[in-house]
């Protein structure tokens, strides 16, 4: 057998190259920052290589550490996969989706249907939660998050940049809209709010959507009806409980089948794309490959391009097919920008 570099090394070296961190590795781990640094030196010398630019706490790989990342990713990558696949009892491919709690059931779940027409003996394991999450321990396949800067060392494509508009359900319309008079003539208390969290600063609220219709009107969330999903938002709308600030991604299939309908021809754009992220071991796989191919080819219409039509004051008009008007929402520089 060839000679191997020490492999407590490697993967010390593969830990701390992912997270940009000694500290960060050594939490992973569950070592000191101190042993992770000895470890760096080891693999270093084995070399005769710097691998690291240390300055203070701050590391980035050198030329040489850049080298040799994606292999040594990749390579302990697929020892991970054959020992989770030994416990679970075989060697049968098992896709392992990570995704946040709103589009797991409005976007990803239908077209998983369509993945597995091509794949229909897939095993397939749905993981819904937050950002962060640890792809490498986890043993996941695809994380689908929301903003393109969570996982630096993965392999990352930008799926779709979602935008929001006003949707409601037909009933709600016939018995409020009042002769269809605009949305700006209606009570706050019937539009729906999503709140996004803490964590969150750069999603478009009701107010950025009037202005970028050209109004000024602000409206009050505790006055109205709020939610903590913007899948909950949307369900609410279709129920009949409100006018909701949908995103598009997750109406698509509602305004298809006609239990939403749009109010405006204008939408306002989320500050960030929805990405999905991928260990370059596994990035090249069928499976994975196929359903991230898919989900970056269904995006709802309009979304992939930018058209303006004609509208009234706010927007209203009677009964489109999709909105095209996309605006981008002002940008909120603060440390909660994420997703």
């Amino acid at each position: 057998m060839e000679r191997l570099p020490p492999l407590n090394a490697i993967k010390a070296f593969e830990v701390a190259a992912r997270a940009g961190s000694f500290t960060l590795a050594a939490a992973e781990l569950g070592v000191s920052s101190a042993a992770v640094s000895q470890q760096i030196r080891n693999l270093e010398t084995w070399f005769g290589k710097q691998l690291f630019v240390r300055s203070g706490n701050r590391i980035a790989l050198t030329d040489a550490g850049h080298a040799i990342y994606p292999q040594t990713a990749r390579a302990l990558g697929d020892i991970a996969a054959i020992g989770q696949r030994m416990l679970e009892g075989g060697l049968r491919t098992r896709l392992v989706v990570s995704v946040p709690f709103s589009l797991a059931e409005l976007w990803l779940a239908p077209r998983l249907a369509t993945l597995l027409d091509a794949f229909p003996h897939m095993a397939i394991d749905i993981r819904v939660e937050d950002d962060p999450v640890d792809l490498m321990r986890q043993n996941i396949d695809l994380r689908i998050s929301y903003g393109d800067y969570h996982y630096p060392g993965l392999r990352m494509i930008r799926l779709v940049h979602d935008d929001v508009l006003p949707v409601c359900a037909p009933q709600f319309w016939h018995r409020h809209g009042h002769g269809d008079p605009g949305l700006a003539a209606l009570h706050e208390s019937l539009f729906i709010h999503t709140n996004w969290g803490p964590n969150y600063a750069s999603h478009p609220t009701w107010t950025d959507w009037f202005a970028a219709a050209g109004g000024n009107r602000a409206l009050d969330p505790s006055h109205g009806r709020r939610v903590g999903l913007s899948s909950l938002a949307i369900a609410s709308a279709r129920l009949g409980l409100g006018i909701a600030l949908g995103q598009r991604v997750m109406a698509q299939a509602d305004l298809e089948a006609g239990r939403l309908v749009a109010l405006s021809s204008v939408s306002v754009r989320l500050g960030h794309p929805y990405c999905a992220f991928m260990p370059p071991a596994k990035a090249d796989r069928a499976d994975v490959a196929g359903l991230v191919d898919l989900l970056a080819k269904t995006a709802p219409p309009g979304l992939s391009r930018e058209r303006r039509v004609e509208a009234g004051p706010e927007g209203v008009f009677r009964w489109p097919a999709f909105p095209v008007v996309v605006k981008q929402a002002p940008r909120v520089q603060s440390s909660a920008d994420c997703p």
